[in-house]
């Protein structure tokens, strides 16, 4: 059967949402249903009364470089949720709401797979509770008010303004910093002219688009800590700057307020279930390549203060979701990990170890299907790597090593042997095909990697120079030997650290998840690249700057076989199939 047959089988089992929330020990009151099984939780109602500390252990999902042939990260975050769940613990797992972009492009939904699965999956996979629909309207609402302002701007003079009660904001035209969302990869709305027309069609400028999931507003929803925090942090969002380079936010525009009144529902994370009836809280959004990628510090919050056992995600690797779960979401929400599952496959193992590359709509090279020792020996630097990460945050990884039946005893064995070697935990979990009975083993030695002692500490100071921070990231994470600016990046990181506010901001790299490195093509361990800087954003609403790096877009493009073409209606039941 393939997923979503999987899924849809499962849903004839699935407890009601009034069921998951009593056994959460959620009151009435602090939950609204969205239909029978979904239900949006109020997370400042329920820490008021259980209070806000934490409870249970705390698990970080990450895994080694992704590969064209999947990890199962996600896959194994649920499998996990669901062994824990068999062994008698009360586990909570927290999952990122998936992007429209991937599940109609090539990866498709991330609800997991096999037996492992978040459901119902059409409502994870379409839309949920509208969360990702109101971040891009908050996002749009922003750019319409910025060149609504332009406009009006240019079309009248100071006492035209002063009679509606503005002043001259003076934007200059050639630094908007704010641009269009949606939630699709759409290649062709990456640079974009606006305004065409007369003097009532808007203010004519370049612009452009990116991913939903890429927007500041995102990251902002990610890491607010509250409505309150969330209002906050909307109203300092730098939209542009004016033509003396002075910030213009969405205060300034005065549709901060407007914003924020979009994301009230939002705020609150979605409670759903495994197919196992596991309880998982689904928020915020994934791409830790170009945005946070973090299941939001709310969800993971509330969480902790509900469960024994908490499993949460982070996006793409070790050197991207893991990265800035350590160093930015842990900083926001307070907490830290118990212990860290890295995941990793045999085939996507031998892919870094040389492998031929996998093309689509074409079989397997018998490579990845039959014993390959010396593949997969070399393909483990890329292993090594990622536990050195993970290691460097003081804490000793659980990898798991997510089986297929194609893996050989001799394979589990040279990837145990390369992973102890190294001084993390292994285990080899099956949950794919039999769900929380296959996750048991890893159950256990997540369990016992949690009752160890770990010394978490984080990458750098905020008081140590932005410069030097992203050389010491670059260097001590991704394994590069250095940093170079093109001019017009040099020039805004100075312009950065001369704001002592600024200067203190964590930093978020934007690059391909593809590599350690900036190039998606050095596969493995690469050794002796430095990383290439062309832009760095400042998020000052979600307090991050943003190094970019190589060719990185913002804005991911559709192949030319997506999953739409997949995706269909049973027009006699309304059911919807093809979803993966």
């Amino acid at each position: 059967m393939k997923d979503w047959e999987i899924a849809e089988a499962a849903e004839a089992n699935l407890k009601p949402a009034a069921e998951l929330v009593r056994e959460l020990g959620i009151a009435d009151g602090e939950w609204d249903a969205y239909g029978r099984f979904l239900a949006k939780v109020d997370v400042a109602k329920v820490l008021s009364r259980v209070g806000a500390g934490r409870h249970g252990k705390y698990i970080d999902v990450t895994a080694i470089t992704p590969t064209a042939l999947g990890e199962g990260k996600t896959t194994t975050t649920v499998g996990l949720v669901e062994g824990l769940g068999r062994l008698g613990k009360k586990v909570i797992g927290c999952v990122r709401q998936p992007s429209g972009g991937p599940t109609f492009n090539i990866k498709g939904s991330a609800a997991g797979g096999g037996l492992a699965q978040v459901v119902p999956l059409t409502s994870l996979s379409l839309g949920l509770t509208g969360d990702i629909d109101a971040i891009t309207n908050a996002n749009n609402l922003a750019m319409v008010a910025l060149n609504s302002r332009m406009q009006h701007e240019r079309n009248h003079d100071d006492a035209w303004l002063a009679e509606r009660g503005l002043r001259r904001l003076d934007v200059d035209p050639g630094r908007i910093q704010f641009r269009w969302a949606m939630d699709f990869c759409a290649q062709g709305l990456r640079n974009i002219e606006i305004g065409n027309g007369g003097r009532l069609d808007g203010f004519n400028c370049k612009s452009g688009f990116y991913i939903t999931v890429a927007s500041e507003v995102m990251a902002i929803l990610a890491m607010s800590a509250d409505l309150a925090d969330l209002r906050r942090r909307l109203s300092k969002i730098t939209v542009a700057y004016t033509r003396g380079g002075v910030p213009v936010t969405t205060a300034d525009l005065e549709v901060d307020g407007a914003m924020c009144a979009l994301l009230v529902n939002a705020i609150k994370p979605t409670l759903m279930q495994t197919i196992e009836g596991q309880p998982v809280f689904v928020h915020a959004g994934p791409f830790a390549n170009i945005a946070i990628g973090q299941n939001s510090v709310v969800a993971d919050r509330l969480a902790c203060a509900l469960g024994d056992y908490v499993v949460t995600e982070s996006g793409f690797a070790s050197d991207m979701g893991y990265e800035k779960f350590w160093n930015i979401k842990c900083r926001c929400s307070g907490l830290r990990p118990d212990a860290v599952v890295l995941v990793a496959t045999v085939r996507a193992l031998k892919a870094h170890g040389g492998a031929p590359a996998v093309k689509a709509g074409l079989p397997l090279d018998p490579a990845y299907t039959t014993e390959n020792l010396g593949l997969l020996e070399k393909g483990c630097e890329n292993l090594l790597a990622h536990i050195d990460i993970i290691r460097r945050s003081g804490v000793q990884p659980v990898v798991c090593l997510n089986a297929f039946h194609t893996d050989t005893p001799a394979e589990h064995a040279l990837v145990r042997a390369a992973a102890e070697k190294a001084g993390a935990a292994f285990a080899v979990s099956d949950h794919w095909l039999k769900g929380g009975e296959g996750a048991l083993g890893l159950a256990e030695a997540v369990i016992k990697a949690c009752g160890e002692t770990n010394r978490f500490e984080y990458l750098c100071d905020l008081s140590e120079p932005l410069a030097g921070r992203i050389e010491k990231q670059v260097k001590e994470v991704y394994g590069g030997d250095g940093v170079d600016y093109e001019p017009a990046a040099r020039e805004k990181l100075a312009a950065l650290q001369a704001d002592p506010e600024t200067a203190k901001l964590p930093v978020c790299v934007a690059k391909t998840q593809y590599s350690l490195s900036h190039d998606p093509k050095l596969l493995g361990r690469p050794r002796g690249w430095r990383m290439p800087v062309r832009d760095v954003l400042v998020y000052s609403g979600a307090g991050l700057i943003v190094p970019v790096a190589g060719e990185i877009k913002l804005m991911p493009g559709t192949s030319a076989s997506p999953a739409y073409r997949r995706i269909d209606v049973d027009v006699a039941t309304g059911r919807v199939k093809g979803l993966f």
